[in-house]
């Protein structure tokens, strides 16, 4: 074990152009990475599976089970078990359904397709109460987050019949707005 206590000063480490915090006694680079997101819209009997947030931020708001990536898992492997740990839900991921950039909070997410393998759900520690929603009934004002209005409408283009690549943001979308214009409350991600 080593008497030297780490310190680290922000500079540009040589043959690197960023600035970065480097440890001042060894010259270690602690790099800073975006999170990865993993979520899916999940189907079932046509209708798509919202979880209602226990959890800030956006507490009370509704989403798609979705969360960060754990270490040594796949982005599909961490999308099922979002569904999992948020409604209690088996899923079947069917394809990768889009690649969003959220870079005022330094995140990519990951979202698939995915259909309920067991029709047996409930709410998990994250979650205030799921349901199964149709179209026309999905709750769009209290949606929790830019992204998940992006992916609804992104998993309606797929159902009916967009190519089978993934979509992206929406032109000029960075996910500091909601899609009618409002600004995410402050703090909120």
């Amino acid at each position: 074990m080593s008497a030297i206590e780490p310190a680290f000063s922000t500079r540009i480490p040589a043959d690197d152009v960023l600035p970065r915090r480097v440890c001042d006694h060894c010259g270690f680079v602690a790099y800073e990475n975006p999170k990865i997101v993993v979520g899916s819209v999940v189907r079932h009997e046509g209708r798509i599976l919202l979880c209602r947030r226990a959890i800030e931020p956006r507490r009370g708001f509704w989403t798609i089970p979705a969360g960060y990536m754990e270490l040594n898992e796949t982005p599909e492997g961490g999308a099922m078990r979002e569904a999992r740990e948020e409604a209690g839900a088996v899923i079947a991921i069917e394809r990768l359904l889009a690649v969003y950039s959220v870079p005022r909070i330094s995140q990519v997410q990951l979202i698939f397709r995915a259909r309920l393998a067991s029709p047996d759900v409930a709410p998990g520690v994250e979650t205030l109460e799921l349901r199964f929603f149709d179209w026309h009934e999905i709750p769009w004002d209290d949606l929790a987050f830019p992204s998940v209005h992006w992916a609804l409408n992104h998993e309606r283009d797929a159902e009916e019949g967009a190519p089978p690549i993934p979509f992206g943001n929406p032109d000029g979308a960075a996910g500091d707005r909601m899609p009618d214009g409002r600004p995410l409350p402050v703090g909120d991600f």
